[in-house]
């Protein structure tokens, strides 16, 4: 079957070991220094070891695999006690895999496997994937103007950028988190202002590795004068602040780089020169 499953880049994979200990399925192992999907049957596809992963080698691609087996995981898992259970139904609970969920409950009930589901039915989780509602916001009354786009160029995702444009030639740079313009309100006005955009999605992009390379061309040749990234407080997001340091560690020139965290309410939680 064609489904979503983690691929390991093992030219950038550094052997850290970090993405196995954050695969609570445990079709990750690190062999001969390096970290290996060793069982399809475990990978549910729902990467959340990329945030775990310091050099971006992991991404999610949709390929022919063996189809995910919730029994198996379990079988493989209950042995190891209840925190490498519960680690494990938490993470299915907070990616919304009801389905998969209640297939790991029922395997405890059927095995007569005594276990408290209540946290795990009950409780908070990641940010990243559960599903929350927040209150409804005052909307905007019909004749209120509209405020500005502060965007001046055009592509904007990093894909599509040349980095060695014109519009990039010492500018301040915005590199945000897809999610980042959709989350705070003051997007336009607080953080593009002034500042060339480049977006991108640490998580779901495909060929990472060419992003770092664009961003160092951009600190090298279009010889920016700040960079600023943007990314959401989920675990995730982080993977774009890993790509700007490889990117600063590959540089020939230095430049400013300022951190804003962005929380799932839309306000900013942090504003750091790093």
């Amino acid at each position: 079957m064609k489904r979503d499953i983690i691929t390991i880049n093992e030219e950038l994979c550094n052997g850290c070991g970090q993405c196995t200990k954050g695969c609570h399925e445990g079709a990750l192992q690190l062999i001969d220094g390096k970290a290996r999907l060793v069982s399809e049957l475990y990978c549910d596809g729902l990467g959340a070891c990329i945030g775990d992963c310091p050099t971006g080698a992991i991404t999610v691609e949709q390929r022919e695999a063996e189809p995910y087996d919730e029994n198996a995981v379990m079988e493989r898992l209950v042995p190891q006690g209840d925190k490498v259970i519960e680690a494990h139904l938490r993470h299915l609970r907070d990616h919304g895999e009801q389905q998969l969920l209640q297939q790991g409950l029922a395997y405890l009930r059927e095995h007569n496997i005594p276990f408290n589901v209540m946290p795990i039915l009950l409780g908070g989780g990641c940010p990243g994937s559960a599903q929350q509602v927040f209150n409804t916001p005052n909307p905007m009354s019909e004749n209120s103007a509209e405020m500005p786009s502060q965007l001046t160029h055009w592509p904007v995702q990093l894909h599509l950028i040349n980095p060695q444009s014109e519009i990039f030639h010492n500018a301040d740079v915005l590199l945000a988190a897809d999610c980042t313009a959709y989350t705070y309100a003051s997007f336009h006005q607080k953080l593009l202002r002034g500042r060339k955009l480049a977006i991108a999605c640490p998580k779901l992009d495909s060929n990472k590795e060419s992003y770092v390379d664009k961003l160092r061309q951009m600190i090298d040749d279009a010889k920016i004068n700040t960079l600023t990234v943007a990314i959401m407080e989920v675990p995730c997001c982080g993977g774009l602040l890993m790509l700007v340091n490889k990117a600063l560690e590959q540089a020939s020139r230095k430049v400013p780089v300022k951190k804003i965290v962005i929380g799932i309410r839309g306000n900013v939680l942090e504003e750091t020169w790093i």
